[in-house]
């Protein structure tokens, strides 16, 4: 029987995991103590929720500005018309238009990473669903990317905003900064992110609401966070 060789990097990565779960402040500091790459990791939570979602009233979804953002310049697209299209502009938008872009998107250009759309512009929108969907790209008005006010909607996706979303399995993941971030600031985001989540709470959701919740990097173990610190 073959058996599986962990790498030295992750090896020696587990090994200095000395507690089963960690505060936030605890875990942001040792993630950026362990293991080393050549690249910047991505560092990322994993909060599995007390929910079922195929029940309309406990689907959990929001968005949240992180306050010392994701680490990376975002891309904004912004399907607009009219004097909507220079409030786009001027808020720094990358592109920005309407029936020509989604023509763009449905041959297969997708160099973005958020969409905006104004109200008017979703009958277009509307047509993309099954490609912008599933990559977490759709506008939509619970999380404030559906909107007239596109100047601050821009204005956020850039600053940081994260959108999360509870999975088929109760779970949502959602990444809140880069390894290169002060353990502080990655504790900072941890926390205005599990408090967004937290007030998402839906009206269906039953017992422990938060039953656990995970912090790791790119090419790190997940790190287990102690519940009773989150309180």
């Amino acid at each position: 029987m073959t058996k599986k060789i962990k790498s030295k990097r992750m090896k020696s990565a587990v090994e200095k995991i000395k507690k089963p779960e960690y505060s936030p402040e605890e875990a942001c500091q040792l993630l950026k103590e362990i293991g080393a790459t050549k690249f910047d990791e991505t560092v990322d939570v994993s909060v599995n929720l007390g929910v079922d979602p195929r029940h309309a009233d406990q689907n959990v979804r929001g968005a949240v500005v992180l306050p010392h953002g994701l680490g990376k310049t975002v891309r904004v697209l912004v399907f607009a018309k009219g004097e909507k299209i220079k409030e786009a502009e001027e808020a720094g938008a990358d592109y920005v238009g309407g029936e020509e872009l989604a023509k763009k998107i449905q041959g297969g250009w997708l160099d973005f990473d958020a969409t905006v759309a104004t109200p008017d512009m979703m009958p277009v929108v509307g047509r993309l669903g099954k490609i912008l969907a599933p990559r977490g790209l759709m506008p939509n008005p619970k999380v404030g990317t559906v909107t007239l006010d596109v100047k601050t909607a821009i204005s956020d996706v850039k600053a940081g905003k994260v959108e999360f979303k509870v999975n088929k399995a109760g779970i949502v993941q959602v990444p809140v900064g880069k390894k290169s971030f002060e353990a502080k600031k990655l504790q900072e985001n941890f926390s205005s992110l599990m408090e967004a989540i937290t007030k998402a709470r839906p009206s269906g959701a039953k017992g422990t609401y938060i039953k656990s919740v995970y912090l790791s990097s790119t090419m790190s173990p997940s790190l287990k966070i102690d519940a009773s610190s989150l309180k």
